[in-house]
């Protein structure tokens, strides 16, 4: 089994998070440092994450949706010791990790799973699934600079795919405004506004593609029932 996959089922990270840790120089197979993502874990290998012992499951999977409040980091482990969503899931007893993440001044949705396949299918582009953000944004938002939103906008070296944009609310100094996006570059809500000239002053992410948020209370989270996994499987 690729060691990604093996870490991903072990409830330790997503994959793509996994081959950071392995190029970081944080696993160890047999109590050699392992630095090759692409290595296949045999039967009889001690896998080593961050000094761990870990042994990859099938099954029992846990999943669970997060209203993520602000000032939580979206990792398992902080090394400036912040808080993180970890600590509003400790006493779900699977090991479970963020799917994705939204950075520390973002609140709302987060998936948090132990199925690292369901991980990898959320978390990769060719998936496309769409992530559905409510921002209250500075100033006036012009026609023009919706349509630059909606056509796709340089945010340094990335231009955006095309995205749905309403305003729900124009104010004389802010308007509240719904976007939805298929791609999950870090800060990217937060880059695409700033290329058009308004700065993101509050964001929350309210859905992953057809589940929303709802009435889930902050710094709360709920299992997901077996209709929203199978949707999640399948989209």
């Amino acid at each position: 089994m690729r060691l990604n996959k093996y870490i991903a089922l072990a409830g330790v990270a997503s994959r793509r998070k996994a081959d950071e840790l392995t190029l970081d120089g944080k696993v160890k197979i047999n109590g050699a440092v392992m630095d090759q993502p692409g290595y296949d874990v045999q039967d009889g290998d001690v896998v080593e994450v961050n000094g761990r012992v870990i042994k990859a499951t099938t099954g029992n999977y846990v999943y669970i949706m997060l209203n993520k409040p602000r000032g939580y980091i979206t990792t398992v482990e902080d090394e400036k010791d912040r808080p993180t969503v970890m600590d509003l899931v400790a006493d779900v007893e699977a090991r479970i990790f963020p799917v994705g993440r939204l950075d520390g001044d973002t609140s709302g949705l987060l998936i948090m799973t132990n199925d690292g396949e369901l991980a990898y299918r959320l978390t990769h582009p060719k998936h496309e699934i769409y992530k559905t953000y409510r921002a209250r944004v500075a100033g006036y938002l012009a026609d023009r600079r919706l349509e630059r939103l909606r056509e796709g906008v340089d945010i340094g070296g990335f231009v955006t795919s095309k995205a749905s944009v309403e305003v729900l609310k124009q104010g004389e100094r802010s308007a509240i405004v719904e976007i939805k996006i298929k791609e999950g570059k870090n800060r990217q809500v937060r880059k695409m506004f700033d290329a058009i000239g308004n700065k993101v002053l509050e964001l929350e992410r309210i859905a992953v593609g057809n589940l929303y948020l709802g009435r889930l209370k902050e710094g709360h989270y709920r299992k997901l029932t077996p209709k929203e996994i199978d949707y999640l499987k399948n989209c």
